[in-house]
């Protein structure tokens, strides 16, 4: 009998593994669309969340569309008036955010440097794609293009979570421009996303889940923050992935092997509690890989995948620190 309900069991969760993925296979299934909102509505929504969201940042000196091979590109130029000699940074955004998202970083950067940011081609945001964007190849074609249009001779390209991905991924094919990688708590570049991880987010990103349970999903991607409905950014996230269906494809893994291939600086900052990767695992892969010798690693032992809100200060002191060794 026990051996019985032992099977009985088993049995149930194998459907239940079916069950989820047929699910995922049904919503995730590639109708050969391309990135975008999925109603008009949703798109004045998500642009009126933007702009209250952009209400919080400086003002940009510039706003810019970019066009390349695989769209056009949202980029800002901000800028003091006092750095214009230094090298900028340029910022990438994560998986589901756009500029807004570097509300808490921008003026720390400006005390030191021009910076640019730009809304990422297949998430949400002010960009557009025009032609499907289908391998990592794909992704760092169109932000080469965007650096080449840059009328700086170099730059210092920073990534968070997905945006630390792209970074990686088009260093590793297109490195001219870029003098400096900074990536913060990156996804598939020293290390997996855990199973869990990546079961717990496909929920908050299927824009028919209900808001409750995708803002739970959020709080725990970002290591138990709240959603707060009243922050501008929190709401800017929340209402794109409800109103925008991402197409682009899963990122590629950076092994690392193609990791020592940098030839360029890297910093990498690990949160310690992030949920996107074993810190401890992917700190010792970058001690590993990484070859150039004013290449770091640093862990902020207390942060969670929301870093660069939760550690503002402390992330601008290690980044001035690093790029001060290195200009």
């Amino acid at each position: 009998m026990k051996r019985k309900k032992g099977w009985l069991f088993l049995g149930s969760i194998l459907i239940a593994i079916l069950a989820i993925l047929t699910v995922i296979g049904f919503l995730f299934r590639d109708d050969g669309s391309l990135s975008g909102f999925v109603t008009e509505d949703g798109q004045k929504k998500y642009a009126a969340a933007y702009d209250e969201a952009m209400n919080q940042l400086p003002e940009p000196v510039e706003s810019i569309k970019v066009n390349t091979d695989f769209g056009v590109v949202q980029l800002y130029k901000f800028r003091e008036s006092d750095t214009p000699h230094k090298t900028p940074l340029l910022l990438l955004p994560g998986k589901g955010s756009a500029t807004p998202m570097w509300e808490a970083n921008l003026s720390g950067f400006l005390e030191h440097r021009p910076v640019y940011t730009l809304d990422l081609i297949g998430e949400p945001g002010l960009s557009t794609e025009t032609r499907r964007i289908e391998t990592a190849a794909d992704q760092a074609d169109w932000l080469e293009q965007v650096l080449d249009q840059l009328p700086e001779s170099e730059i210092h390209l920073l990534g968070l979570s997905f945006g630390g991905w792209s970074a990686a991924n088009v260093a590793l094919k297109h490195h001219e421009k870029i003098h400096s990688l900074i990536l913060l708590d990156p996804v598939y570049v020293f290390g997996p996303i855990p199973l869990k991880m990546i079961l717990v987010s496909i929920p908050a990103s299927v824009p028919m889940v209900p808001k409750p349970i995708r803002e739970k999903m959020l709080s725990y991607i970002s290591g138990g923050t709240e959603v707060d409905d009243s922050d501008p950014t929190a709401k800017l996230i929340e209402t794109g992935m409800r109103t925008f269906k991402s197409k682009l494809p899963m990122p590629e893994a950076i092994k690392p092997e193609r990791l020592a291939e940098l030839t360029i600086p890297v910093l990498g900052i690990l949160a310690g509690q992030s949920t996107m990767h074993h810190a401890e695992k992917s700190y010792q892969t970058g001690m590993d890989s990484l070859k150039d010798p004013n290449s770091e690693m640093v862990v902020f032992e207390d942060a969670s995948h929301a870093i660069n809100g939760e550690y503002p200060k402390e992330l601008l002191e290690t980044i001035e620190a690093f790029l001060a060794k290195i200009e």
